[in-house]
């Protein structure tokens, strides 16, 4: 797993390792890492190093030292080095002698550069940034370079309270934190320059897609239909029977097992897919290793007794749609349940579940909600968060927003079923859904262009083989 560390994890990490070597060196190691990232980007968007011209935007405390130090550096190599000070009598002590005797230059505009790197704010700063600062940042119309984060994004939430930067790449120091994950497309790429730090086990987490291209389920030389895993969904209706058709699409393409429906949206579903099994209700449905109910379902009186039926079973069960709605009227449905359940709210119906917005800080939201509850929730959205009562928090960030469509979701929560009946556990499922659900959907909005174009449920779900093969084939290399 890739982890992500707090600002204050960070810390103690960099006072341990502030032990063991010379003052100076950690800042130093960042420094040079970041002025390489630098160089290869003059490279590849100007075809060359010397002459080409850096402005540093240089805040107060270490970030600002970073960066002045990665000017000194560049210096070296050629590189037109100007900084502007947004607090000079607090600028790096170290960090702005060695970039004056490197030859840079204080300035207090931007110029005419080629690049700009952004060293205002580090992982202490909160809040937006100043209005000298954001005119700053407002002004620059050339790739920015951020120093470990960009200024004016929360390190530990990804909030955007007002003015701040938006980075084409930012190099991250040691550690990848929160705001990586949680604030992507602030970031733009990510690089990472290890300093020695020695990191506790994160309690932020993704899963990387080379891991989940090797655990995927396939079938092997003993495997049969039964062994692979049954798949029950109940969705959709005779009224929605969209969302019958997306949520079990889902199951179909996740797993090479069995699915079987339970509602009055049969005809439909057989037309798209004949290979299920169907029936009339969940008492006939026969054996399943694993329910999904909601999406289409209603909120009634009959679709309430049907989410207890389910709910009253000892196999896993993913709940989303119109079964988070019935949850948030009666969460008593869920008061007796010990057997794996999945919550797959977006932010509305989080909202509904617990009486408040999971904003600002959603990994601490969706961590008190499966704690509260004793359940795996997943939190939807470009960053999914994935909770489980004693387990990090999984991060799945999509890398887009493809998937911002209706019935969406419905394909999601059948596919994380379908792990969940082959015998996955609930948050190894969830994640796993979610990092194949947004690669689909990327891979359908750019079938035919490389710009990418806006896709809807179908194509997505028409995606889902294929992105299972992308990320095994990952996994075989």
């Amino acid at each position: 797993m890739r982890g992500y560390y707090t600002a204050d994890e960070v810390r103690a990490a960099e006072a341990e390792l502030f032990t063991r070597v010379p003052e100076g060196m950690p800042m130093r190691r960042a420094a040079f890492g970041l002025a390489e990232v630098v160089l290869r980007e003059l490279r590849e968007r100007t075809g060359g190093v010397a002459g080409r011209a850096v402005t540093l935007l240089v805040g107060s405390g270490d970030n600002g030292g970073d960066a002045l130090w990665a000017g000194s550096f560049l210096r070296r190599r050629g590189v037109a080095v100007d900084a502007v000070l947004l607090s000079p009598e607090r600028a790096h002590a170290a960090g702005l002698p060695a970039l004056r005797k490197a030859g840079g230059r204080i300035r207090s505009d931007i110029g005419t550069p080629a690049l700009v790197i952004d060293g205002i704010v580090g992982i202490s700063g909160r809040g937006p940034l100043r209005p000298e600062a954001a005119k700053l940042v407002s002004g620059v119309d050339v790739p920015i370079i951020a120093a470990d984060l960009p200024s004016g994004v929360d390190a530990d939430t990804g909030v955007v309270a007002g003015p701040a930067v938006r980075a084409d790449v930012t190099v991250a120091f040691g550690a990848y934190k929160p705001v990586h994950a949680l604030a992507a497309p602030y970031c733009g790429r990510i690089e990472l320059v290890p300093i020695g730090l020695r990191l506790p086990d994160p309690n932020l987490a993704a899963l990387e897609p080379e891991s989940i291209g090797a655990s995927w389920p396939v079938p092997h030389a003993t495997d049969d239909k039964y062994t692979q895993g049954v798949t029950g969904v109940c969705a959709g209706s005779a009224k929605y029977p969209g969302a019958a058709i997306l949520c079990t699409g889902g199951a179909v393409a996740a797993t090479s097992g069995m699915v079987r429906y339970a509602g009055t949206g049969s005809p439909q579903v057989l037309e798209h897919f004949p290979e299920v099994v169907a029936a009339p209700s969940i008492s006939e449905t026969g054996r399943v290793q694993s329910w999904v109910f909601g999406p289409g379902a209603g909120t009634d009186a009959d679709a309430r007794d049907r989410l207890a039926e389910v709910l009253d079973t000892d196999l896993p069960v993913v709940v989303d749609a119109d079964g988070l709605t019935l949850l948030a009227a009666d969460p008593g449905l869920l008061s007796a349940r010990r057997a794996p359940t999945v919550l797959t709210p977006h932010a509305g119906e989080f909202a509904r579940l617990t009486g408040s917005d999971p904003a600002p800080d959603r990994v601490a939201a969706v961590r008190k909600l499966s704690d509260s509850w004793q359940v795996t929730v997943l939190l939807k959205g470009r960053a999914t968060l994935i909770a489980t009562p004693g387990h990090p928090v999984l991060v799945n960030e999509a890398g887009g927003s493809w998937a911002a469509t209706a019935g969406a979701g419905d394909i999601l929560s059948g596919v994380i079923a379908a792990l969940l009946a082959s015998g996955h556990d609930p948050t190894w499922s969830a994640a796993a859904a979610a990092r194949v659900h947004a690669l689909a959907a990327n891979l359908a909005a750019h079938a035919n262009t490389v710009a990418g174009a806006p896709i809807s449920a179908s194509p997505l779900l028409h995606h889902i083989r294929a992105a299972i093969g992308t990320l095994r084939e990952l996994s075989d290399r």
